[in-house]
């Protein structure tokens, strides 16, 4: 599929819940979805599910709607998830520990090849059969097994260090779950930043709006 430009970032992070929603109806062996049936799983419209999938191309047929293995199909390559992306963990602390070992990351296109953490307590443990490395180790093996991409689960005093060294390394990608932003240091690199916190205060919003509405 060519490339895209100026996709909204908004689209974007409504694809993965539009391939989940698919993959269930896949399961129930639905093999045909409206825009208006997807529009109200996705609590949207008719005409935005269109929209999006407009951004990519025409997916569905009048009157038919869309067949579903086909869109799953289609987003699933705009996903990129059938591609594998070597990754590495850095920090295996209880968020990086919780991530090994319950995100399924080959399911989204990476392949965790490394564990990393300087605390010697932890080097030499096991998460998920991979064995956890020092981080002075780090340049060699990202170099040898082709690394793309880095998980950042460390302290925000670490991050800034830690990721000079990941980008040092051609590393270009980041899933960053600390409070750091690397991208405003490093023009070039593609960074998911993911705060907890922010979540939290989003929900804790929402709660006080629905609250307010009730007095």
């Amino acid at each position: 599929m060519a490339k895209r430009e100026n996709i909204s970032s908004s689209v974007v992070r409504r694809l993965p819940r539009y391939y989940r929603f698919l993959r269930e109806l896949e399961k129930q062996g639905i093999s045909h979805v409206s825009s208006s049936q997807l529009a109200k799983r996705m609590s949207s419209t008719a005409s935005q599910v269109r929209q999006d999938f407009n951004c990519f191309g025409e997916f569905g047929q009048q009157g038919i709607g869309y067949s579903v293995a086909h869109l799953r199909d289609e987003i699933e390559s705009i996903l990129g998830v059938k591609c594998r992306y070597p990754a590495v963990l850095v920090g295996a602390g209880n968020i990086g520990t919780a991530i090994a070992n319950q995100v399924s990351l080959e399911d989204r296109c990476f392949e965790l090849v490394g564990i990393f953490d300087k605390d010697r307590a932890k080097i030499g443990g096991v998460i998920q059969g991979i064995t956890i490395m020092d981080t002075d180790d780090l340049e060699s093996f990202c170099d040898s097994h082709l690394v793309t991409t880095a998980i950042i689960c460390v302290p925000k005093r670490a991050v800034e260090e830690i990721s000079e060294r990941l980008y040092a390394c051609g590393i270009r990608s980041f899933w960053n779950f600390s409070h750091f932003d690397i991208s405003m240091k490093y023009s070039d690199v593609i960074v998911e930043n993911v705060h907890l916190g922010d979540s939290m205060m989003q929900l804790c919003f929402r709660i006080n709006q629905e609250q307010n509405t009730k007095k």
